[in-house]
């Protein structure tokens, strides 16, 4: 949790202890279902929850968007930033089933009630929308964005720090997966956001 309060203070005391809980959570989960990289256990709240929130330092979900995590996985990003904006709906999609009911438990565990879960595969929604589709490593941006376009409201938005779109945690050189997709992200390097090794070559990237 150091890692986290190093960067954020204003957590509610009911936000701290969810944020608190998880470790021990997916940790236990972990030794059932491989949810998380054991060794990465060691670094959770750096590598996963952290990583997640670093979304949280460029955007301002409004009260009453939804959005969706595409590729959740165990619940990251979808599920530190459902901490953060508890005003705001998230809809975890992955077509991993084991992982998404992880996901669920912990969020029931931490009484985490702005969250549902889907197992399905995004380009097979047919029935929803959503203000702003998340995701953390999935697939290529090119892929990213021919799943999440058509599942989005398309919605006017003048404030800098508001979206209607995709935005997606990345790393490495981007710079052949960016020229492929054909399109023009807005980029953050995380490393500028948090001072940590880990963050170098990590990115934050938005398509409106």
């Amino acid at each position: 949790m150091n890692f986290i309060q190093k960067y954020f203070s204003d957590f509610s005391e009911r936000q701290t202890q969810q944020l608190d809980a998880l470790k021990e959570l997916y940790g236990n989960w972990n030794e059932k279902i491989n949810v998380i990289s054991r060794k990465d256990m060691d670094h959770f709240y750096e590598h996963h929850v952290l990583h997640s929130l670093a979304i949280a330092t460029q955007f301002n979900f409004p009260a009453g968007y939804t959005i969706m995590d595409l590729g959740s996985g165990g619940g990251f990003p979808g599920i530190p930033l459902a901490i953060f904006f508890p005003d705001v709906h998230f809809h975890l999609v992955d077509s991993i089933n084991k992982k998404l009911k992880v996901a669920y438990s912990i969020a029931q565990e931490i009484e985490l009630h702005n969250i549902t879960i889907q197992h399905t595969r995004a380009e097979d929604i047919q029935d929803k929308k959503f203000d702003v589709v998340v995701s953390r490593a999935v697939a290529p941006l090119k892929n990213l964005w021919y799943w999440s376009k058509p599942l989005l409201h398309k919605r006017p938005v003048h404030e800098p720090k508001k979206i209607n779109g995709l935005i997606c945690l990345k790393g490495g050189d981007l710079t052949k997966e960016i020229h492929e997709s054909g399109l023009h992200p807005r980029i953050w390097e995380i490393e500028n956001i948090f001072e940590e090794p880990f963050f170098k070559e990590k990115y934050i990237l938005a398509v409106s």
